[in-house]
């Protein structure tokens, strides 16, 4: 399937939050955009198009008036919001994430995200600036809004920022010191964003880990223990378990791990939403938010 490369109007709307209406007075009365129509006359936008609108709303919401902005060539758009305080703000950063998405342009992601790196933590970048991208990056791929290349590409650059902490921090471990968590994603399960980052969170916090990363059958981790006498198992629930519940995939881990000695076991994600602390039993920790870890790992260091 090719990428998608038109737009309609009301993906507009969902890309850019502004609704049709105001998009198409913005159209007729100040020639902002420039559509193409099709033989029945229905209105497809370019990305060119798109790119205009994304930065004009930008500037409108910062008190720029539209019939100002429609006046200027996208260059001097993008100049303006350049030579603007706009451009050191946060909510500037998000925009041009998203804007490296429609047009594939992981130097611009890298840019945004290094001049971001000199003023912010890696939690704020992505506790404030990558987990909101990826809520409305998920909203939109669901309306049929972006195709589903658009993210998986901004999907893998995220992961890649995450890895590239992941070093710095492993890099500051003794490597001496003996693995105290070993993190995997239940099998078929593909999303890996936030075990990534929970491991970066424990690598942090002094912690070594082994990252076993996706799709591992429960009996392949039985080997682990033959190497290590304590470690603490990590998972990251999002799809996964499907077939059968999380407290069954709990008591199969037991099973096929040791069912003489209880590992520890900690849990998150979004299948776990419903779960209380201490309803799977004593060995078993539920986290219910990637925010809370940090904290949580410091609670047990106490």
């Amino acid at each position: 399937m090719a990428v998608k490369t038109e737009f309609s109007i009301k993906d507009l709307e969902n890309l850019s939050g502004v609704k049709a209406h105001t998009i198409r007075i913005w159209e007729k009365r100040y020639a902002l955009l420039e559509p193409n129509r099709t033989d029945t006359n229905i209105r497809n936008y370019d990305m060119s198009n798109l790119t205009k609108l994304l930065n004009a709303t930008f500037l409108y919401r910062q008190g720029f008036k539209i019939s100002k902005i429609a006046e200027l060539q996208q260059d001097e758009i993008e100049r303006l919001i350049a030579e603007s305080e706009l451009a050191q703000t946060n909510h500037y950063a998000l925009h041009l994430f998203k804007q490296s998405m429609f047009e594939f342009d992981h130097h611009l992601f890298n840019n945004t995200y290094r001049n971001l790196s000199k003023k912010e933590s890696f939690d704020f970048i992505f506790f404030d600036l990558f987990m909101p991208l990826l809520n409305e990056i998920g909203l939109l791929w669901q309306t049929g809004t972006i195709d589903p290349v658009h993210e998986r590409f901004i999907s893998e650059l995220i992961k890649q920022k995450i890895i590239e902490n992941i070093i710095n921090a492993q890099e500051a471990l003794s490597h001496e010191t003996e693995p105290s968590f070993a993190l995997f994603l239940p099998y078929e399960e593909i999303h890996e964003i936030g075990l990534l980052y929970a491991n970066y969170i424990l690598l942090s916090e002094g912690h070594q880990t082994l990252y076993l990363g996706s799709n591992i059958p429960l009996d392949n981790l039985k080997h682990l223990i033959k190497h290590y006498s304590a470690i603490t198992f990590f998972s990251y629930f999002t799809v996964k378990p499907d077939d059968q519940s999380v407290e069954n995939y709990v008591k199969d881990f037991y099973k096929h791990v040791n069912p003489a000695t209880k590992f520890p076991l900690w849990l998150m994600g979004y299948k776990l939403q419903d779960i209380a602390q201490g309803a799977l039993g004593k060995n078993i920790h539920v986290i219910h938010h990637l925010k809370e870890l940090r904290a949580f790992v410091k609670n047990q260091k106490v």
